[in-house]
């Protein structure tokens, strides 16, 4: 970022206790592959119009009855179970029309339904440690947790007989991106289901690829997968034969976060430089100077990590600092700023509160920050930043820290950084692919 904290981040150590979770809930996930029930022959256009059999004399109902309801209906059952994907998921399956209002839904920019909170668990073989790290498909299975409802768990794996040397490159839209080199492989966190993108072809000098991410649901009609190594971008349209290779500016730092808002590719570099990058008719950079005026404000922190965030129609920049106040007792804190795009310069104004909205965090930086409105619906806390990594003194899965508050540097027993980002993935928070089927 120009003119900004030109540095690598800082370090931290281990933990202290979270605020306390959301209640529990005793409703469980239902199966990733749940069975459809039949459906009677019905009309198949329907509308909000009153029908005289939707009523019997008996004051029974019929199976037909629950078949038939109206779509405006289903649409505000929906509207009502929108804060629990456990709900969302057992509405969806329940049938083919239940089904067909549900893709109906009218799309929103923002979900009240909070991220799940996957629990990689990768079992190595025991007389081959030497390959551990490469074993990422092995005998793994990852958990994913309602944070609303806190006894409904999901344990999935992906299908055997998959490349087991795999490194794993990042999370987006409800896919894991694996990587060994030349092929690529889309994992669907909650189905275990898998796309296999063709084959890379290398012409650069370094081929490595250490990052990934899609800009938008695999079942939409133009989604792209992105592929970064030092010296390319890689660009493959999803059901595409072939993939786009854009070199990379020689003097351009390393990428290691991407978001998109309203058509726009955000990224941010090792060295927290932000650039806009257009990738058609060629890959093109151009860094965004930062007003740092407000930043001067916050001369008592330094910088640990940062986040961008899409936050509706906003693009956040979430800051985790260290108080150089509280000398030599460390301790954190997490700061928010609004990006303005709109100037000649990008100017940042501070968050002083979220509002109704909370934000979910992984400390490694591949993983896109999420974020959610209205948690009070599911049991959250609205202002609050969710880190998806336990607290020392806790057995709790993840930390619930409010925006502004100071937390001891020993809070977290594990911060990875992007220095030390491995190829397995760790603890972070996902909204499944069944999310991002709402309104298509």
């Amino acid at each position: 970022m120009a003119g900004r904290r030109r540095h690598r981040r800082g370090d931290l150590r281990q933990a202290q206790p979270p605020l306390s979770p959301a209640p529990e809930d005793p409703s469980p996930l239902e199966p990733a592959t749940p069975r459809e029930v039949a459906v009677a022959k019905r009309p198949s256009k329907k509308t909000c119009q009153a029908s005289s059999s939707a009523s019997t004399s008996s004051g029974t109902c019929s199976p037909d009855v629950w078949l038939d309801l109206l779509d405006c209906l289903l649409h505000q059952i929906i509207a009502l179970i929108s804060s629990s994907f456990s709900d969302l998921l057992a509405f969806s399956v329940t049938c083919r029309s239940w089904r067909a209002a549900f893709l109906s839904f009218p799309p929103t920019s923002s979900f009240d339904v909070p991220p799940l909170y996957l629990q990689p668990n990768i079992r190595y073989p025991p007389c081959n440690r030497s390959h551990a790290s490469y074993s990422l498909l092995y005998n793994c299975e990852w958990q994913l947790t309602d944070p609303g409802k806190r006894s409904s768990s999901h344990c999935c794996s992906p299908p055997r007989n998959l490349p087991s040397r795999m490194e794993y490159l990042g999370y987006s839209y409800g896919h894991l991106i694996l990587s060994n080199s030349d092929q690529c492989l889309l994992v669907d966190v909650f189905s275990g289901t898998t796309m296999r993108p063709p084959r890379l072809k290398f012409t650069g000098s370094n081929p490595n690829i250490y990052y990934g991410v899609l800009d938008g649901p695999i079942n939409s009609s133009n989604s792209h997968l992105l592929l970064c190594s030092e010296s390319s971008m890689f660009q493959w349209q999803v059901g595409s034969n072939s993939w786009l290779e854009h070199p990379v500016p020689v003097d351009m730092e390393r990428i290691i976060q991407i978001v998109f808002l309203k058509g726009k590719l955000y990224t941010m570099d090792y060295i927290d430089g932000i650039h806009i990058i257009r990738l058609a008719p060629q890959l093109s950079v151009h860094e965004v100077e930062v007003d740092e005026e407000e930043l001067s404000r916050g001369a008592a922190f330094r910088s640990l990590m940062d986040w961008l965030v899409v936050c509706d129609d906003m693009l956040l920049l979430v800051d985790l600092c260290m108080s150089i106040d509280k000398l030599p007792d460390l301790s954190v804190t997490f700061r928010v700023f609004s990006l303005d795009l709109s100037g000649v310069s990008a100017r940042l104004t501070e968050v002083e509160n979220l509002g109704n909205r909370a934000i979910f965090v992984s400390f490694d930086v591949r993983n896109a920050a999420l974020s959610c409105t209205n948690p009070e619906r599911w049991g959250g806390k609205s202002n609050h930043i969710y880190v998806a990594t336990q607290s020392e003194d806790s057995d709790e899965p993840w930390t619930v820290v409010e925006l502004g508050q100071l937390t001891r540097c020993e809070t977290w027993r594990c911060l990875n950084f992007e220095d030390d980002q491995g190829e397995r993935p760790e603890n972070l928070w996902v909204l499944p692919s069944l999310v991002y089927d709402i309104g298509r």
